[in-house]
């Protein structure tokens, strides 16, 4: 029996039922399985590019992998480790294996006198060397002896500790960077946020202010007003927006080697961490400061520059000791003779002039130290500056925050009533375009104290370390 079919292709398999019930089936099992397979595999691929969600730990964690200054300190670190490890080595004995073949040349043809009784006549004619030939296969053991090493084995293990000092200060200083880079984007995304909504409220304050104008409780003054401060509102938006992608932009630069800009930062200023009392701090700075542990270790690199200097001027002593085979052939025996032999060289070197080369390293060492001197001196008074100067600055940041704060509910508080003011004929325009700026500028203020504070600890813990 013959059907009409359908002109839908999804129902062409189903035409003929008794040939086709079951591939149709078939068929439409497949559609449902293909589609919710579809369906899975959109919402996977939106989920694989939700944007990547960053702490402030995670922001330091990929700015210790990128950022090139830190780089540098830390490669700078590796090389002052291995010029130690080089200093080390020089005071040690070394072993070498000298593998030489010296040919010299023979006497050529000898005198007729000669062929008959060797007596006076020459072995050789150039005498260089102990024979025409001359095998050289043996160990050297050598050992330098002398002030100047021992000089520089000491001022390599002040360099590394300045180096690792050095360090530190690069892993303060980018904990600082990046922290006002981190909450400088969060701060801009807030101000946008704040802007968005000022921009909202001076709209719809001007659909208000044009309704009171035609029912005639205000003038048109009032919608002239209304609509300067909508506008205004609305270029201040834009700013907003530029400032929150200039802070993006300048947060991956630090953190992506790849200059990605898809990801999310955690507003985490509404847990500001504990400030401890002055006495801790000063304790910690002058525990765990690193710009005195690095200006300490740059004096100590300058006292053993003076001592390697002197070494220079006094007597250094060197030791070799020598077994293998030197020999006209190149075999452990000859004619009976065991060929491997030992010798030792003891040599003791005495400067005596170098036209005042030595005496001019000696006074250049001694600038260093002086110099060195001074900035140690002067790193201490900093310290002690620093200390009270950054502790007020994190104690008034702390301390303005609630107000800020309570500035920024009354605010909020005076745009409504002001609002209600007006709407009863109680108020003026210029009070409500007062109250809205006051109102974004209190929110922006909380903003930017609530920040202030962590960068304020930021640079603190530059000179105490974590607390």
């Amino acid at each position: 029996m013959n059907l009409v079919q359908s002109s839908s292709p999804e129902s062409a398999p189903c035409s003929h039922i008794s040939f086709h019930l079951s591939a149709c089936i078939s068929f439409l099992v497949l559609l449902a399985t293909a589609g919710s397979g579809f369906a899975q595999a959109v919402l996977t691929s939106q989920n694989t590019n939700a944007p990547l969600t960053i702490t402030l730990q995670d922001a330091l964690h990929r700015a210790r992998q990128n950022d090139p200054q830190y780089r540098s300190a830390v490669t700078d670190l590796g090389l002052a480790r291995e010029d130690r490890v080089q200093a080390r080595a020089a005071l040690l004995p070394d072993v070498n294996y000298n593998n030489s073949y010296i040919y010299t040349q023979g006497t050529g043809p000898l005198p007729v006198s000669c062929q008959t009784s060797t007596v006076g006549c020459p072995t050789s004619k150039f005498i260089a060397h102990n024979g025409v030939h001359e095998y050289i296969s043996q160990a050297n053991v050598h050992e330098g002896l002398s002030l100047t090493n021992m000089a520089e084995y000491r001022r390599s293990s002040a360099a590394l500790a300045q180096a690792r000092a050095k360090a530190e200060i690069a892993t303060r200083g980018l904990v600082v960077t990046v922290t006002e880079t981190y909450y400088g984007l969060v701060v801009a995304q807030r101000k946008y946020a704040t802007a968005q909504r000022a921009d909202a409220e001076a709209a719809r304050f001007m659909d208000i202010s044009q309704k009171l104008e035609g029912g005639g409780e205000v003038a048109h003054a009032d919608v002239i007003k209304a609509r300067i401060q909508a506008q205004q509102q609305h270029r201040d938006l834009q700013e907003a927006q530029i400032a929150m992608e200039r802070s993006r932009l300048d947060l991956a630069v630090l953190l992506f080697p790849d200059f990605n800009q898809d990801f999310a930062v955690v507003d985490d200023l509404q847990t500001p961490e504990p400030l401890p009392s002055f006495a801790e701090v000063a304790a910690a700075g002058q525990k765990n400061n690193p710009d005195l542990r690095a200006a300490l270790a740059a004096y100590q690199v300058a006292s053993h520059e003076v001592t390697a200097a002197w070494g220079g001027l006094l007597p250094s002593l060197s030791l070799d000791y020598f077994y293998g085979i030197d020999s006209n052939q190149f075999a452990i025996r000859s004619n009976g003779v065991r060929n491997l032999g030992y010798s030792t060289v003891a040599s003791l070197q005495i400067p005596i002039f170098s036209w005042g080369a030595d005496r001019s390293k000696l006074k250049q060492a001694e600038l260093r130290r002086d110099q060195a001197h001074v900035e140690l001196s002067f790193a201490q008074r900093q310290l002690l500056s620093h200390l009270r100067q950054f502790y007020s600055e994190a104690e008034t940041a702390r301390a303005e925050m609630e107000s800020l704060a309570s500035s920024a509910e009354l605010a909020a508080e005076s745009m409504r009533l002001v609002t209600l003011r007006y709407q009863a004929g109680e108020s003026t325009v210029l009070e409500v375009v007062d109250a809205q700026n006051t109102l974004t500028l209190a929110r922006n203020a909380y903003d930017d104290g609530q920040s202030r504070y962590r960068v304020a600890v930021a640079n603190l813990q530059t000179l105490t370390g974590t607390f």
